[in-house]
């Protein structure tokens, strides 16, 4: 993996030199990551104008949580414990020769910012974007080989819970299990808070586990997902508690559904953000649905839960080839419940095969 790291650095140090910094600061921790292997708690990295460095707080742990640092990586240890490494990065900039610093603004605060110009005053700071973001947006196939076991960690721990009793225990027990299950499979830990949602909380795109028992008839949403080498996933599934879902659950799940599998259908190379979410969203909307729907109805996904591209009305843009993304429509009905079925998939061309599904735990309206 040291190769990939050092071409994903000499990209990003190619980018950046065209547009006039000689040297550039990553600070965002999935940024530092995706560059350098590994993003210890609180590390920043510099690139150039000589040597790439890595200043960290503390020595790197190595951990599954952080990942573990290219080799070929120089590794500073900040010698004052309270130094914040942005500072002590600008400072190194500036010792090197660099005269320019391409640095995350969407990432600093006000106070850091104007503490690195205090520290190297002739350094002069530029805004380095969300240039790493757009890099990290179409995956090579080592982070889809990841985000792939993540997906199948998921199922797995999806499924055992199908299996079990399910009426009379709580929301947070559930979500708790699930998220155990996920560790018991090999995940570095969810990739998100799981969400479970019974009777009149399910279909809400984010709810927060209550104390609320799993009763006969309920609805049951559930949003998980796992982090595998710092990929995540994600997977929503809803089902019925008993033997014989209502007529209503029936028609509902079923236009969800129309919708979801719309959504999926429409991902290839060169389609547009906006008409992914608008085949996703037509359906419902047609149903009388509109008004409560989410602004997005899917978003990209890697070493963090929600990237770009994200698929809504007015986005701008068109995916691209190994994008990996969400689709995950739902309707909410208050007071009654509601239904979200969300997937993870890649996009690929058509001679591909088209959209590879990540996540294959059955879609079928399931009675628990």
């Amino acid at each position: 993996m040291s190769e990939v790291h050092a071409v994903r650095r000499g990209l990003l140090r190619d980018r950046c030199a065209a547009a006039g910094s000689a040297a550039v600061l990553v600070s965002r921790p999935a940024n530092v990551r995706y560059l350098a292997g590994g993003a210890p708690p609180g590390a920043v990295l510099l690139l150039g104008p000589g040597e790439d460095v890595l200043l960290c707080p503390r020595a790197p742990a190595g951990d599954g949580a952080h990942g573990r640092p290219d080799e070929a990586l120089r590794i500073d240890l900040l010698p004052v414990p309270d130094e914040d490494p942005v500072v002590a990065a600008a400072g190194l900039a500036a010792a090197s020769g660099a005269e320019s610093l391409a640095v995350e603004e969407h990432d600093l605060t006000v106070a850091r910012h104007r503490a690195m110009g205090k520290s190297a005053p002739r350094l002069k700071l530029a805004d380095l974007g969300f240039t790493v973001e757009q890099q990290r947006m179409v995956k090579d196939e080592g982070e889809i080989g990841c985000l792939r076991i993540a997906a199948e960690i998921t199922d797995q721990a999806l499924g055992e819970l199908l299996e079990s009793i399910l009426v009379g225990r709580t929301e947070r027990h559930l979500a708790l299990e699930l998220e155990r299950r996920l560790v018991d499979h090999g995940a570095d830990g969810p990739a998100f808070a799981t969400s479970v949602a019974t009777g009149p909380h399910s279909g809400q795109a984010t709810h927060r586990p209550s104390d609320r028992r799993v009763e006969e008839g309920d609805f049951l949403s559930v949003r998980l997902g796992a982090s595998y080498h710092g990929y995540r996933c994600e997977i929503g599934r809803t089902f019925v508690i008993g033997t014989a879902p209502a007529d209503w659950q029936i028609e509902l799940y079923d236009l969800v559904f129309a919708a979801q599998r719309a959504g999926r259908e429409t991902l290839a190379p060169g389609a547009a953000y906006r008409d992914v979410d608008r085949a996703a969203r037509h359906p419902l909307e047609s149903a009388g649905y509109g008004e409560g729907l989410q602004p997005v109805t899917g978003h990209g996904v890697g070493l963090e839960i929600e990237e770009d591209p994200q698929l809504a009305p007015t986005a701008m843009g068109k995916l691209d080839a190994c994008v990996p993304v969400t689709v995950g429509p739902g309707v909410h009905l208050p007071g009654r419940g509601g239904v979200r079925i969300d997937d993870t998939l890649v996009v690929r061309p058509e001679a591909d095969g088209g959209p590879e599904l990540l996540t294959m735990t059955t879609k079928e309206l399931l009675a628990l």
